[in-house]
């Protein structure tokens, strides 16, 4: 019978998956402003896609993303959203809703002010946007939760405002200061949120000690031809307690996962225009390029050579 001393210790086991899979998504672009509210207002954003986040400097507001429960914002609060569905921002006592553009939002960099014109704020946020330079982008979101709610963080109120510092400065290395910047406070966002919260996906696994084992062989050892049995010998379950748990923590079935996993490294791979197809296809756990070529035009709908052409 297999017990916690059984996991199986390797090299694989030093790859942190979330890291990894933040990397793969590229943040890159940051957008932000100050936002403050007073009296009665009422904001209506529009589905934007791409990934947002907010952090309440003073005050507190409601806040009402669509198909997610409401949440009451205070000072120190943390929000992400890595999809961005349209969403309501209101005052406790909200007035008629004003419509916002999210993509016309972005011009300016001044506060900007809704309800009451001058005067002390009820609420103060730090608010903004970036971009994922992924193709893969809404498959590892789809990984994440809707939102993401963090309170009590001394540093993600830190790393938005360094965010919003550097996003307005044009210093030299701007934009790789940035990138570093956002990767850092994806990552502290995603692992202060609580695991209760998590929805299945990514989060939820990674919370469960033994299934979190299976995700750094998966990450960490990607060429090999790994079975549901191996992962769940790993992970010190039996292969139908494995399978069960890993579908219902993550959402997907393990090899499913795995699978997208080794083609998100290969779109990579081959977007890099200096490997072979034959190497790429090692890699990510291929026998031959003509059996890693059928799967990748499968799974992508164009064969790699093709995907490796594209601009």
């Amino acid at each position: 019978m297999w017990s916690p001393a059984h996991v199986c210790e390797s090299p694989a086991m030093a790859i942190d998956p979330l890291s990894e899979v933040i990397a793969l998504l590229s943040p890159r672009t940051v957008f932000s402003k100050v936002i403050s509210g007073a009296g009665r207002w009422a904001v209506r954003y529009s589905d934007f896609g791409q990934p947002s986040f907010c952090a309440v400097l003073d005050g507190s507001c409601l806040l009402a993303v669509d198909r997610q429960q409401p949440l009451t914002l205070g000072a120190g609060d943390f929000v992400l959203l890595p999809a961005t569905p349209s969403f309501t921002m209101t005052s406790f006592e909200p007035g008629t809703p004003v419509h916002i553009d999210p993509r016309a939002a972005a011009a300016g960099t001044g506060e900007v002010r809704h309800g009451t014109r001058g005067g002390r704020p009820d609420v103060r946020m730090l608010g903004g946007y970036f971009e994922f330079d992924s193709p893969d982008s809404a498959l590892l979101v789809s990984l994440l939760p809707a939102v993401l709610h963090v309170r009590g963080s001394e540093s993600l109120p830190l790393l938005v405002g360094l965010v919003r510092e550097e996003s307005l400065d044009r210093r030299p290395g701007r934009d790789l200061v940035l990138t570093r910047l956002v990767e850092v406070l994806l990552i502290e966002a995603l692992r202060a949120t609580p695991a209760e919260q998590a929805t299945p996906g990514l989060l939820r696994g990674l919370a469960d000690r033994r299934l979190a084992v299976a995700f750094r062989h998966m990450h960490g050892d990607p060429a090999r031809a790994w079975t549901v049995e191996q992962l769940a010998q790993k992970s010190a379950l039996s292969r139908s307690a494995f399978f069960e748990r890993f579908t219902r923590a993550v959402g997907l079935p393990p090899m499913e996962y795995l699978l997208a996993w080794r083609m998100a490294v290969a779109k990579r791979l081959l977007r890099r225009k200096d490997l072979a197809i034959a190497e790429v296809a090692e890699r990510v756990g291929y026998g031959s390029a003509s059996t890693f070529s059928t799967a990748f035009s499968r799974h992508v709908g164009q064969p790699p050579g093709q995907y490796a052409r594209t601009p």
